[in-house]
């Protein structure tokens, strides 16, 4: 029997906390168990869902890196126990190749078995991966849920791109919209992908087709990256034609497609927050996750940077000074230091990725697909690159 599975009655502000964690998504249960291990008290604090509200079917899937898998399996929240149990589909699908292609004849291609790896990479159901995760925060007597924040010496906000709190706060969040949308839904395919990822860079758009149900499935999770305007035709007509879409632009790679869930959107942006951690007459206040920073997603690496952000912190508070308080804002700037600097470099990498696919002019077209040929056949550089995506 789960020892806290709602949130607590008691009133917040009657109770004091080591965390106070607001936000209960993926980043912020992860960092509560990591907490807890340590035995700190921990609040997890999510806004109640009005009566009545059905809970949105969320179409979304992450590819989790090695780093993130033994991260979450070391909470006890890796997904992959509850695998095809009872006839449903597998939860957790290992890529074993990825092939990427440009729209000049350009192609990379990566192989798990060429890296000595298990894996490039893991595709994760996200209600799968998140009711893992509630499961394990509910079995953790120091861990307990409320609707509203109590006082503690450190607040972690972990509410997203649109933190409230971050805002109430005044930390500086920059925002850069690209013109495009992320297009999301699931498809069923005439042949089974084999479990390999495939991505598509074609007239400054870029499709990922992600596997799902195992090697030998026949499910995909798309993520197209579109101008805002094609995106919401899409979702106006309820995804009619985009199954045919996403069969042509593939190149019929995996035979007829049709929708399994109608197609949802939302906006891309390049954003981070100037400071991440601030000191407020209640206590001191760290971001983490998408609250910090938010990037394309062509590259598939937004949740591996949040959870990496979960384990820094932990790994920051847990090695602290037995004379330090957790609120410490000289102690805090080591979690800031070490994560701004690597969130940057990713940001940095995917943005100049959507600005250089995103060029028209043919000279541009061709020194990328040039480009894209040449690290085809980098060994030593392709390496470094799969151990650096892995987390290794």
């Amino acid at each position: 029997m789960p020892l806290m599975s709602s949130p607590s009655t008691r009133p917040a502000s009657q109770r004091r906390f080591d965390v106070t964690i607001r936000g209960g998504g993926v980043v912020g249960q992860t960092l509560a168990l990591l907490l807890a291990r340590d035995r700190l008290k921990v609040a997890l604090v999510e806004p109640a869902v009005p009566q009545g509200q059905a809970p949105r079917t969320d179409v979304r899937a992450y590819a989790l890196n090695a780093a993130s898998r033994e991260l979450l399996r070391s909470v006890r929240a890796w997904p992959e126990a509850g695998a095809a149990e009872n006839g449903s589909p597998t939860t957790v699908t290992p890529v074993s190749g990825m092939h990427v292609w440009g729209d000049q004849g350009g192609a990379v291609h990566f192989e798990a078995h060429d890296q000595a790896l298990d894996a490039l990479t893991w595709i994760v159901d996200v209600p799968a991966l998140e009711r893992r995760l509630a499961d394990a925060v509910s079995f953790q007597a120091s861990i307990e849920r409320f609707h509203e924040a109590p006082p503690a010496a450190l607040t972690v906000v972990c509410e997203g791109k649109r933190s409230q709190t971050r805002e109430e706060v005044g930390l500086d969040f920059h925002v850069r919209p690209y013109p495009h949308k992320a297009v999301a839904a699931r498809l069923r395919c005439e042949r089974p992908h084999g479990g390999v990822a495939r991505q598509w860079f074609q007239d400054g758009e870029i499709m990922a087709l992600l596997p799902l149900e195992g090697a030998q499935g026949n499910s995909v999770a798309l993520v197209w990256s579109v101008p805002t305007q094609q995106a919401d035709a899409w979702l106006a007509e309820a995804g009619q034609h985009l199954a045919q879409a996403v069969q042509s632009r593939c190149g019929e790679v995996l035979g007829e497609m049709s929708l399994e869930s109608p197609p949802q959107a939302w906006p891309l942006e390049l954003s981070k927050a100037q400071r991440w951690i601030a000191r407020t007459a209640q206590g001191s206040v760290a971001l983490a996750g998408d609250a910090a920073h938010a990037m394309h997603p062509l590259a598939g690496q937004g949740l591996n940077v949040g959870l990496a952000d979960a384990a820094e912190l932990a790994r920051v508070l847990h090695g602290r000074e037995y004379w330090r308080d957790l609120g410490d804002l000289k102690l805090l700037r080591r979690y800031e230091r070490a994560r701004a600097a690597d969130v940057g470099a990713m940001s940095w990498v995917t943005d100049g990725l959507f600005s250089l696919f995103a060029h028209q002019d043919s000279r541009i077209q061709a020194l990328r697909n040039w480009g894209m040929k040449g690290f085809e056949r980098s060994g030593a550089l392709k390496h470094w690159m799969v151990r650096q995506a892995a987390g290794l």
